[in-house]
């Protein structure tokens, strides 16, 4: 049994799912992973998170705590062992849960629209879309690292989380799709931030291979392609 009886229920290949990993890892709290599948969630799942029946979920001392982010708010403010994880500042926690929820809400969605692009020129204009916004977070690195190694400063924080645990779908997309999105030329900036953010202790032991990322990404594709042929 894990310490503090914790439990995440949650995919591995899910990067929704590694953002409280890495935030329980940071705080250096032991966890019961409950591995759940995509298209058969378990009763425990259903019943934890009855409003999304989504994964992730923390489960502490028998409660349950949903969505991703809401949940490595949670560990940051219940567990003051260890490494703060959101900034100190209210405007630089404004400004990481800002940028939060545009990968959330319009960067992650475009990086996925490039799967479902049809034909060479909805795919370019697809990437085009991606690279805009990792330009943006370029700029957005430059000033919450004020020069350091993360979007936290010398340490991983809030807002290298909720992005880093996104680098997997990155890697997926480039190969599968023969496009460049990082690019040390480009975006010099967020190139060595992902080198240093999935090289850290905290991220290294979950973060899953890109070719284990490819295969489930295939499985999923042909499972898409038969429901939309039947």
């Amino acid at each position: 049994m894990a310490e503090n009886n914790l439990k995440i229920l949650g995919a591995w290949p899910s990067p929704y799912v590694m953002r409280p990993r890495i935030a329980l890892n940071i705080k250096s709290l032991g966890y019961d992973f409950l591995e759940e599948q995509f298209d058969s969630k378990s009763d425990l799942l259903l019943k934890s998170n009855p409003v999304y029946k989504k994964m992730p979920v923390l489960i502490h001392d028998g409660k349950p705590i949903c969505e991703s982010l809401i949940i490595v708010e949670y560990i940051d403010e219940n567990w003051n062992s260890g490494p703060t994880i959101l900034p100190s500042d209210p405007y630089d926690r404004a400004i990481a849960r800002f940028w939060a929820s545009y990968i959330d809400d319009k960067w992650f969605p475009a990086l996925r629209g490039i799967v479902a692009a049809q034909g060479e020129d909805a795919k370019k204009a697809a990437t085009e879309s991606v690279v805009e916004g990792l330009v943006l977070l370029e700029d957005a690195f430059k000033n919450c690292s004020k020069g350091e190694k993360f979007f936290g400063g010398d340490k991983i924080g809030y807002l290298d989380i909720a992005f880093g645990c996104l680098l997997g779908g990155v890697r997926v997309t480039e190969k599968m799709n023969n496009v460049t999105l990082l690019d040390v030329a480009r975006t010099p900036g967020l190139y060595k931030w992902a080198e240093d953010f999935c090289a850290d202790s905290s991220v290294k032991d979950v973060m899953p291979e890109t070719n284990k990322l490819v295969e489930v990404a295939k499985i999923s594709q042909a499972k898409i392609r038969a429901q939309a042929s039947s």
